[in-house]
């Protein structure tokens, strides 16, 4: 009897004892899931109420970082610029910089060139990064992407100094020439020559100013708010008219040629402005006896029909390399050239700009030695002036250069002149 009785005090013990140790374990579970981890640490929660609508509605890049430098939260900008990467982030100066800030609290900015991602070019992401305290265990990431910001204020340096020695040219050979006038009072064919100088480096400073105005009007005007059918033919009537002279001294055949009865939706004196520098650079960069051609005609295009107007010329063309610069303002394929011509290196830059403004473009075929051809193409008028707005014109900067595909044939409006040869 003692023996059972042992037993199964024992048997008894053992059985509190299991349920004690049980209890214990599942005492010990709960608080081990209550207990925050790591991964519990990055989501959402812990970022302070409202801080992710807040950073959803920036502009700028967006990284919160905790205190071992993990990644709770990134914009979408921020991973697009290659900000971070696996969960960190990746640009180590920006990384000290929330380091510092963590440590002692205060906000810091800095700017940075970076890397490019998945281009081969060299060049560099210009950005501006500012760090912040963000409560007492995150670190607020702010950059600014300031690349296009800084290309444009590269071009306005340009600009300005090109603007700069572009004035300085003719006004000092007018100072030197009236020095020589009155050095010469004593010889009137002395005095006869360089007056006739004088009057060339006037006209081309004239000629200098009013280009400038003319950029600068149609960069900042609205063309289409005074828009109307402006037909291609009047256009190409008025372009030849303005250079007839200059072709005649030359002697140039100009030849009209295209389809009739088209009309082009904008800005009537921006139009013939922009026409009338292309057939105006074409006669100027052509040798002598030889023949420039103008063609309008209706070309399909999948937001609509489009007017091309092409000119053509037999001149002296233009290389691979300058192709890409054309369009840029002051920029002359040949200076020695338009220097003898007048020429200020801010035709083609206007009729880019009025191009893109009505919603088209200007491209540019040529070939050394044989030739260029500049089209420029322009929504039809009628339908396509509803189609035509703000919203769907394409970028200053875009260039799109394609090559005339062959010739059209057609009776030209123009009876006494014979249809243009478009050069292949």
């Amino acid at each position: 009897m003692d023996v059972n009785a042992a037993v199964a005090a024992a048997a008894a013990i053992a059985g509190v004892l299991t349920g004690v140790i049980a209890m214990l374990a599942f005492r010990w579970s709960e608080r081990d899931q209550k207990r925050p981890t790591r991964t519990s640490l990055h989501t959402d929660p812990v970022l302070p109420p409202g801080v992710d609508t807040v950073l959803s509605v920036l502009r700028s890049s967006a990284v919160v970082l905790d205190e071992a430098d993990a990644v709770v939260k990134a914009s979408s900008a921020a991973y697009a610029l290659g900000l971070v990467r696996g969960g960190k982030l990746a640009v180590e100066p920006m990384l000290q910089m929330a380091r510092d800030t963590r440590r002692d609290g205060e906000i810091r900015q800095v700017e940075l060139d970076l890397p490019r991602r998945g281009t081969g070019r060299g060049e560099a992401l210009a950005v501006s990064a500012r760090v912040a305290p963000l409560g007492s265990r995150l670190v607020l990431l702010l950059v600014e992407d300031l690349t296009e910001a800084r290309r444009i204020e590269a071009v306005r340096r340009d600009f300005v100094a090109n603007v700069s020695h572009e004035l300085k040219t003719p006004v000092g050979a007018l100072s030197l020439l009236s020095e020589a006038v009155m050095d010469a009072s004593d010889d009137p064919e002395a005095v006869e020559r360089f007056a006739g100088r004088m009057q060339i480096e006037a006209t081309r400073l004239t000629n200098l100013v009013q280009e400038l105005i003319d950029l600068s009007r149609v960069q900042n005007d609205d063309p289409l708010e005074d828009a109307e059918p402006v037909r291609a033919d009047e256009l190409v009537a008025e372009a030849i008219d303005r250079c007839r002279h200059q072709a005649g001294t030359k002697q140039i055949t100009m030849a009209a040629g295209g389809t009739a009865d088209l009309s082009i939706w904008g800005n009537r004196g921006q139009l013939a402005a922009a026409l009338g520098n292309l057939v105006e650079n074409a006669v100027n960069y052509s040798p002598a006896r030889t023949r420039v051609g103008i063609a309008a005609r209706r070309v399909t295009a999948p937001g609509g029909d489009l007017i091309e107007i092409a000119v053509t010329d037999q001149g002296i063309g233009i290389s691979e390399k300058d192709k890409e610069r054309v369009f840029e303002r002051f920029y002359r394929v040949d200076p020695a050239r338009s220097r003898a011509t007048g020429g200020t290196g801010l035709g083609l830059a206007i009729v880019k700009h009025v191009a893109a403004s009505h919603g088209g473009e200007v491209t540019v075929w040529s070939s050394e030695g044989q030739g260029s051809t500049f089209t420029l193409r322009l929504p039809e008028a009628g339908p396509a002036r509803d189609r035509v707005t703000r919203q769907h014109m394409p970028g200053l900067d875009e260039e799109d250069e394609q090559p005339i595909d062959g010739t059209t044939t057609v009776t030209s409006p123009y009876d006494p002149l014979p249809a243009p040869e478009v050069l292949p």
